[in-house]
């Protein structure tokens, strides 16, 4: 894989292509490999954008139901509004993910060295200097483990290295934040006892615990038990969008203070200050969140978790081909080359280098 622009390599916080590619399998038929129209990411377009890896996400939907005669008609919940999210069995997020992880395992292996699954931050920082694809796999959502946490070293052992407690609903060991606007994220519980005994399980392992679906206490919970850095890996900043899913200042200086990062999420309804997805947005708009973080913690702490085939993103970004666009905005903002390598890749290295030392 080749850069065709002269910015940085970008590494990403987050991505939802295998859940994409997985749902269209038996559907449209769109290749990791082939140039598509469909969704934000695949190969040609990563080479397009220099889009250089990322944390691939494994996420497990809940099962699909028909919908009711009357539902369409049904208006949205007046704001301010959470909007709560089914819980999953284990046994049937089992099944999805095992069957995402066999096509993640799969296109590294088709990709004939193009794409690999890393392990480690040397692996990370090879691909970097090689130009192949590198992909951390990441679970989103812990519904997957058992509540004995008898089978996270087996994750662990087949490339598991990045895990949201939760997406947005509750599950054995957290409550993830309900999707809402304006609405704080301070929504519920903590963490349960079983949660406490996972985040400390994935600190031995050298697992990087993923806080952007968890709601504020279990982010307290987290902050206080954990040793590894604080990471959150596609959100944004609340002072500029009171969503449910952005974070604080107070625990953007935590997680400042842990050495840890913040990827800047790309949805449209993340970032306006009003939280409409469905409006005309700018890129600008993203620029404007990275820097609002890097001024309140730091250009060491800010990073890109886009959400590529996950959320809506700005019109004038596209894809991943558009991210030579975002990478001229904040050099005409004027961050320099070394602001933007640190954007671009660099503070994720660090974070991983201190998250997984232990592991390698």
């Amino acid at each position: 894989m080749t850069n065709k622009n002269t910015y940085p390599l970008i590494f990403d916080g987050h991505n939802d292509t295998l859940l994409a590619l997985y749902e269209l399998e038996r559907g449209e038929g769109r290749s990791f490999f082939e140039f598509s129209e469909i969704g934000h990411l695949d190969l040609p377009r990563a080479r397009e954008g220099g889009f250089g890896g990322g944390f691939f996400a494994i996420f497990v939907p809940a099962p699909k139901k028909k919908k009711k005669k009357d539902e369409d008609s049904r208006s949205e919940p007046k704001k301010p509004y959470l909007l709560e999210q089914p819980q999953v069995k284990k046994a049937y997020a089992q099944k999805v993910t095992s069957g995402i992880m066999d096509l993640l395992f799969q296109i590294e292996e088709e990709s004939k060295g193009q794409f690999k699954v890393i392990r480690t931050p040397a692996e990370l920082e090879t691909c970097l200097n090689d130009g192949v694809m590198a992909a951390i796999l990441h679970f989103e959502g812990a519904e997957v483990i058992e509540p004995d946490l008898s089978n996270l070293e087996q994750y662990y052992d087949q490339g598991l290295r990045s895990l949201g407690l939760t997406w947005s609903r509750t599950n054995a060991f957290a409550h993830g934040v309900p999707f809402g606007f304006p609405h704080s994220p301070d929504t519920g519980p903590g963490l349960t006892e079983k949660g406490r005994k996972l985040v400390l399980a994935c600190n031995q392992l050298g697992i990087m615990i993923d806080l952007s679906h968890l709601n504020e206490s279990g982010f307290w919970d987290v902050a206080r038990l954990s040793n590894a850095p604080l990471v959150a890996t596609h959100s944004a900043a609340y002072s500029l969008c009171p969503s449910s899913r952005n974070l604080t200042n107070e625990q953007l200086v935590t997680i400042a203070e842990s050495d840890g990062i913040v990827g800047i999420n790309f949805h449209k309804g993340f970032l306006r200050e009003d939280g409409d997805f469905k409006a005309e947005t700018s890129l600008v708009e993203i620029a404007r969140h990275i820097d609002y973080v890097a001024e309140i913690i730091g250009i060491d702490h800010v990073a890109l978790g886009s959400d590529f085939d996950g959320a809506k993103m700005p019109e004038d970004l596209g894809d991943a081909a558009g991210l030579p666009k975002l990478m001229a905005v904040l050099s005409a903002g004027g961050y320099d080359e070394q602001a933007m390598r640190k954007i671009a890749h660099e503070n994720w290295q660090r974070v991983l280098n201190n998250t997984w030392k232990d592991s390698n």
